[in-house]
């Protein structure tokens, strides 16, 4: 993570090696970037004229000064049309702007004062409260230069890469400095657990097995003071988790339940429970998956770890809820005890469980998991998945599904993603689909069989049997928690979900 700093300053006087200035989409320089212009000799103007810079989203613009202001270079970085702002276009500027000024080889930035009109859009709150803004541009800063290279190997000699360390939010006013630095201190909260839910995601499967998952859990629970307990075979045994205990019987690898709590609500307030599929590697087990790709069957924990992710922020937020957070953590492999098509589990719930696809496992952790959560007697219950590849088919990397049985819970989700950028789409849940579910042999089956479409819908119809009389919302993130890089991410782990149920968490109704 980069340092950040708050500091009040005129950006003219500024000395940086890049100076970032937010622009919306316009023809010509406008309010304080008018100003700069004039010192730059109508080096913007000139550029906005050519229409080498129009301040579309994430466009970016590096201008040298040639000593005309203290900063050696002013940075461009397009929001977008103004009346369009909000602080996830904002975010996404911020993350674009870092990953230019990094590839110019600047090791210390600057990012001017939203010019006045945009600060306006965005609804700055007043000075004794955290600034937004200041947040959603830290938070761009922070994850947009994250990388994971634990595993890579440093010759003797090679030279070290040139990085951005350093960055200082400037403030138009000392009375909005302080608002500032706690937006920016409530960024590096939230950025330190998403970076965390990233490293989770991508480490390979011969280190993130059941045990080290839970190893991590207990390790950032002891750091945080949540509280974490760790159930092993034996005791789900005793508890009758079938299903969890089935998917994990062809690994070497013993399965796991974390547990974790965190009390910041009032006493014998009813929790929040978050639960977060943890398969650490997933072959399909007996249904064995293609072999393109397999590979990146080690983030089918993704789930998992942004749970684990969310209650680290949550407790560095100190906010004023309760929340449980569960994992059924399991290596799905084809060992010479796994299950096989056909096979028929009973799971904590008493409900017998056919199982037509072992591919089909993630349900099957979450089904146990989900019974679990109600003996905390939760207000709601959210999991979160990387349940199918259909939803892939349906919203490609843009967004999560949702379906649920609650209106208004899945609504907050929608509202959470609309906000962070994290986006969150509703599918239906029909009785026709949970009737699509039920087996000739057992309770329920874990696929509806390949006359049935609608994967992701399926395997939310499956996971509604597992819940009873509790608001409920299912997140598939299969799409959105591992892809092409983007403005706040990298290749591969996205760390999706810690800042949507950060969001969702503050605002929970």
């Amino acid at each position: 993570m980069i340092k950040i700093n708050v500091k009040h300053e005129n950006r003219v006087t500024h000395k940086t090696e890049c100076l970032i200035v937010f622009c919306a989409e316009t023809a010509k320089p406008e309010g304080d970037l008018k100003k700069t212009d004039s010192l730059l000799k109508g080096a913007v103007a000139r550029a906005m004229k050519d229409k080498r810079f129009e301040g579309k989203l994430n466009q970016t613009l590096l201008i040298d000064t040639l000593g005309t202001v203290a900063a050696n270079h002013i940075l461009l970085a397009g929001v977008g049309k103004k009346e369009e702002l909000n602080l996830n276009k904002l975010f996404q500027a911020s993350g674009s702007a870092a990953k230019r000024a990094e590839k110019a080889k600047c090791k210390k930035i600057a990012c001017a004062p939203l010019d006045s009109s945009l600060s306006k859009k965005l609804g700055a709150k007043k000075s004794s409260a955290y600034d937004p803004a200041s947040q959603a541009v830290a938070e761009g800063l922070h994850l947009s230069l994250y990388r994971f290279e634990v595993y890579k190997t440093k010759k003797k000699g090679d030279p070290e890469p040139v990085r951005v360390k350093d960055a200082v939010l400037l403030a138009a006013s000392a009375g909005a400095a302080a608002g500032m630095k706690r937006g920016a201190g409530r960024a590096k909260i939230v950025a330190d657990a998403t970076a965390f839910t990233r490293d989770l995601q991508c480490h390979p499967g011969n280190t993130a097995t059941p045990s080290f998952l839970a190893r991590q859990a207990q390790a950032m629970a002891k750091s945080a003071g949540l509280k974490c307990r760790i159930v092993s075979p034996p005791e789900m045994q005793k508890l009758g988790m079938g299903a969890l205990l089935g998917v994990g019987r062809g690994s070497a690898e013993p399965s796991k339940l974390i547990l974790l709590e965190y009390s910041g609500g009032k006493k014998g307030q009813a929790p929040v429970a978050l639960v977060g599929k943890g398969i650490t590697f997933d072959t399909g087990g007996i249904s064995l998956k293609p072999p393109p790709n397999m590979h990146e069957m080690k983030m089918d924990m993704s789930g998992g770890a942004a749970v684990i992710g969310a209650l680290q922020a949550v407790a560095g937020l100190k906010l004023p809820v309760n929340v449980v957070g569960i994992i059924p953590a399991a290596e799905n492999m084809p060992g010479s005890r796994a299950i096989k098509p056909g096979d028929i589990l009973t799971s904590l719930s008493g409900k017998t469980i056919e199982v037509l696809n072992t591919d089909a496992e993630g349900r099957l952790v979450l089904s146990d998991a989900l019974t679990y959560a109600a003996r905390f007697k939760p207000r709601a219950i959210v999991d979160l998945a990387t349940l199918t590849g259909a939803v892939l088919h349906c919203l490609g990397h843009h967004a999560s599904a949702v379906v649920g049985s609650d209106q208004d819970l899945m609504d907050q989700l929608i509202q959470s993603g609309e906000k962070t950028g994290e986006r969150v789409w509703q599918l239906p849940l029909w009785e026709e689909y949970e009737s699509a579910i039920k087996s000739d042999v057992a309770d329920l089956k874990n696929i509806a069989g390949p006359a049935v479409m609608a994967g992701t819908i399926m395997g939310g119809a499956f996971l509604k049997a597992f819940v009873d009389d509790v608001p409920w919302a299912h997140v598939d993130i299969a799409g959105v928690a591992w892809g092409d890089e983007k403005p706040c991410a990298p290749k591969g782990a996205s760390g999706y979900g810690v800042r949507l149920l950060v969001n969702f968490l503050e605002n929970a109704r």
